[in-house]
């Protein structure tokens, strides 16, 4: 096994080790993907500044997201179909979240049900929600969540429609994976992942096959997502599941302070600035970029928190200094349960931990409340308004 130093390395065993489908579906954007790469090299546009002969002993990274104590400000991002990068990857991740002591979002597209995870779990998780068209079906998950002691909800506000993939497209994503002889001699190639989901009987979307109205076996999935989610939602809508759900909330995918501030007005408990990875709507800022107006806004009022292109205890530090109260990884996780189940989540928050843990000494400060924009050097324009 290679010395693993930082996230690229894990991605480079998830590539070898997954099939080409799954590797696609996490690493891809949409359209041209402008957004999807922008969300990475948008931090490496931000400098930090040294410190030198300042006491950097006591370091702390431990602080509270929502309330709840976290090890440090990152938690795991929702992600669909995390059960097709590794069998019961669901499980496996939130099992590593919750032993590092940092929060996981259960999917509402995940491949492990929410019943699955909280069975295999001593603590509660986090769980997201689209905005779908059927309210019972809306209620029940809210029910369930509630049922398996999830602590937080997490309502994600960018997916009325699909942000066309060209990758999944040309895969034919699906789950299970449909059997092509393309497919199946890629997969073929990929024995440690193909003797996993041999050894599991997880393999379709756990929330919502024999839960949601007339989808009672995969293949009558696709027709039910096609028509499922609410091209009509607005901001009435979401408080008419802000009363579905009577515990901590979350808003994700904000991008505007219009949109921020409409969150803080249906009574959430925090707001996560998010483009979706790059996946929704191409050619949109970076949410680095994004995100310093919207503290600016409402940072004083609600939790402000950050998702897309982390990859790097840096990348939490440049999002913490410019104002996030928390962060989150999605990829940077997935690329470790891919390459090493378990271990590899594990590993991946780990170097994440370490370098933010370092780098915020070597920038002279001790505590990540203490963090700020004086951390860092922000080229012109980079935050300043847009005509």
């Amino acid at each position: 096994m290679p010395v693993i130093t930082c996230i690229d390395d894990l991605k480079q065993i998830y590539r070898r080790r997954v099939p080409k489908m799954f590797y696609d579906y996490a690493e891809s954007g949409s359209w041209t993907e402008q957004t999807f790469r922008e969300n990475t090299t948008d931090f490496e546009k931000l400098h930090l500044r040294q410190r030198v002969a300042i006491d950097m002993t006591g370091r702390n990274l431990a602080t509270t997201m929502i309330g709840q104590k976290v090890a440090m400000p990152v938690g795991l991002a929702p992600v669909g179909l995390t059960g097709m990068q590794c069998a019961d990857g669901e499980i496996k991740a939130a099992r590593a979240a919750e032993k590092f002591g940092v929060p996981f979002t259960l999917s509402t597209m995940s491949i492990c049900s929410i019943e699955d995870v909280a069975e295999h779990t001593e603590k509660p998780f986090w769980f997201q929600v689209y905005t779908l068209k059927d309210d019972d079906f809306m209620q029940r998950l809210f029910d369930r969540a509630k049922a398996a002691n999830c602590s937080a909800a997490m309502i994600t506000v960018d997916l009325q429609m699909l942000g066309q993939r060209h990758k999944d497209l040309k895969n034919g994503l699906s789950a299970p994976p449909k059997l092509t002889m393309k497919s199946v001699a890629n997969m073929m190639t990929k024995v440690h992942w193909g003797l996993g989901m041999l050894g599991t009987k997880r393999r379709f979307f756990g929330n919502i096959v024999g839960h949601a109205k007339g989808v009672t076996d995969p293949s009558s999935l696709s027709a039910w997502t096609a028509e499922a989610f609410d091209q009509a939602l607005d901001w009435d809508r979401i408080r008419v599941f802000r009363k579905m759900w009577d515990g901590p909330l979350i808003i994700k995918g904000i991008m505007d302070v219009r949109d921020a501030r409409e969150a803080l007005n249906v009574g959430a408990d925090a707001i996560i600035v998010s483009n979706h990875g790059g996946r929704q709507l191409d050619g949109a800022l970076s949410s680095i970029r994004a995100l310093p107006e919207i503290v600016e806004a409402v940072g004083d009022r609600i939790e402000v928190h950050l998702d897309s292109g982390i990859r790097s205890g840096q990348d939490v530090l440049k999002a913490l200094a410019l104002g996030a109260r928390a962060t989150y990884v999605g990829r940077s996780f997935v690329y470790g349960l891919g390459a090493l189940g378990e271990a590899g989540v594990t590993r991946a928050l780990e170097l994440i931990r370490d370098e933010l843990d370092k780098s915020m000494g070597l920038c002279g400060r001790r505590d990540v409340h203490d963090l700020d924009r004086d951390m860092l050097l922000i080229p012109k324009g980079f935050t300043g308004e847009w005509a």
